[in-house]
């Protein structure tokens, strides 16, 4: 299996970089509330396993199906042109406020360390439940090495409602929320929800699964399916939102036209990839979880983690795909002429329940790093932040014992923003960022 060692050299903007240094918060109040008796994310999980037989890595191996032209062109045709990500913005109808606006509550979902430099929460409207969860975070800092998209720096959050809870018609669904991250200071959203095409484009379907993880990479978001469906990953084109134009609960077509369960705007899949294995297994293919872009191979890759039970006794499998390079493929994964996805390069960790995952080898360096944010065995309050190569791993520390449990809770996926040095996660109630220096410090 071939390692994709050479880096490129990382871009800065420096005068943003700038401002948003000079406007950091110190948010670490909620230190004095994490349970630090608590040791079950304190086992280390060891150095990274490599995995290079092919019994090892024929279970990652994927299936690219995409949806036909004509189907996307059905569909288009009968609701109009699709829009992109700047109309979506455009017209975003909901605020976040900043950390000193935020509940008690919500800032004690923040991580202990490291230090958080900026912090929101969602509008109270989609906070006030518990039904809908944020899971997913990708930024147009993945989708292009300018961090800009369109005219705009965007932030997507991926939701998942559960599948017990709230109205039956919304039930296991999945929306993105579009944020508009241009000032810092005043980020706005709008949600989009997830659909299929079904019936060759006469109609579509919500996304009935979890979405753990999310990258958003040139012009496709690729989200993580576990429930309802034997694909591993659905593939969404951001230039092809739909608008609809009846409010009212079904999703699809109705009577008079388009709707959504109320949302203005959905976004059909265009392809997916399915393990060739199978549905994933104990034995066999993985559950995909946390997903994230790593900028620093070539061609720039995916990279996964398998989604475990963070009190179980399954151990978690990390991974990577290589995007593709071909004309007209910008987003999609490299395939062979079978239109199959191989791994470059994988490995078994002992860590079990990671809910965000990134790599990242810092230049000169011989290792590639593996921050990944796992979930206490009970499941409650703040998780474990480890960093974990070949060689072996280590921990965020906080309190006077030296707890583990000081990341965020519910431990949200990781998206590093290339040109400002930054990285977004998601804690149960809110987005925050970080610089990757003082994420990697507080591990060191």
């Amino acid at each position: 299996m071939k390692h994709r060692g050479r880096h490129r050299r990382r871009r800065r903007g420096a005068a943003l970089r700038a401002f948003l240094t000079g406007t950091a918060l110190a948010l670490t109040a909620a230190a004095t509330l994490i349970s630090a008796s608590q040791a079950d994310v304190t086992d280390s999980p060891g150095a990274l396993k490599p995995l290079s037989s092919p019994a090892d890595t024929a279970p990652l191996r994927l299936q690219e199906r995409l949806v036909p032209a004509r189907t996307l062109d059905r569909l288009s045709a009968a609701m109009g042109r699709p829009v992109g990500v700047d109309a979506v913005v455009a017209n975003a109808d909901r605020a976040m406020r900043a950390s000193a606006d935020c509940s008690a509550a919500d800032r004690a979902s923040l991580p202990v360390t490291p230090s958080v430099a900026r912090a929101y929460c969602w509008d109270t409207a989609d906070s006030a439940g518990s039904d809908w969860r944020p899971a997913s975070v990708t930024t147009s800092g993945d989708a292009d090495d300018d961090g800009v998209w369109g005219s705009h720096r965007v932030v997507l959050a991926g939701w998942t409602h559960s599948t017990t809870a709230g109205r039956a018609a919304e039930r296991g669904l999945a929306r993105v929320a579009f944020v508009d991250a241009d000032d810092p200071g005043r980020l706005a959203y709008r949600w989009v929800l997830l659909v299929v095409p079904v019936d060759g484009g006469r109609d579509y379907r919500g996304l009935s699964s979890a979405v753990s993880g999310m990258v958003w990479y040139q012009g496709k978001l690729l989200v993580t399916t576990r429930t309802g469906s034997a694909d591993a990953l659905y593939v969404y084109d951001v230039d092809r939102i739909q608008r609809t134009n009846v409010d009212g609960p079904a999703i699809g077509r109705v009577p008079g036209g388009w709707s959504a369960d109320g949302y203005r705007y959905v976004m059909p899949a265009v392809g997916s990839y399915r393990f060739t294995g199978g549905r994933c297994a104990r034995s066999g293919p993985p559950c995909p979880g946390a997903l994230a872009v790593d900028r620093g191979t070539v061609p720039d890759s995916l990279v996964a983690a398998e989604w475990t039970e963070p009190d179980g006794a399954r151990n978690a499998r990390l991974w990577r795909y290589a995007f593709s390079t071909a004309p007209g493929r910008g987003g999609l994964l490299g395939t062979d002429t079978a239109g199959r996805v191989q791994p470059e390069e994988a490995y078994r960790t002992r860590a079990a329940g990671i809910r965000g995952v990134l790599s990242y080898r810092e230049p000169g360096a011989d290792d590639t790093s593996w921050y990944m944010g796992r979930l206490p065995g009970s499941r409650d309050g703040h998780g474990g932040l480890w960093r974990q190569d070949v060689a072996g791993s280590s921990a965020a520390r906080c309190g006077a014992d030296g707890s583990h449990r000081c990341w965020a809770q519910s431990t949200g996926s990781l998206s590093y923003w290339q040109e400002t040095g930054e990285v977004w996660s998601l804690s149960d109630h809110m987005l925050f960022v970080l610089p990757l220096a003082e994420l990697d410090r507080s591990v060191g």
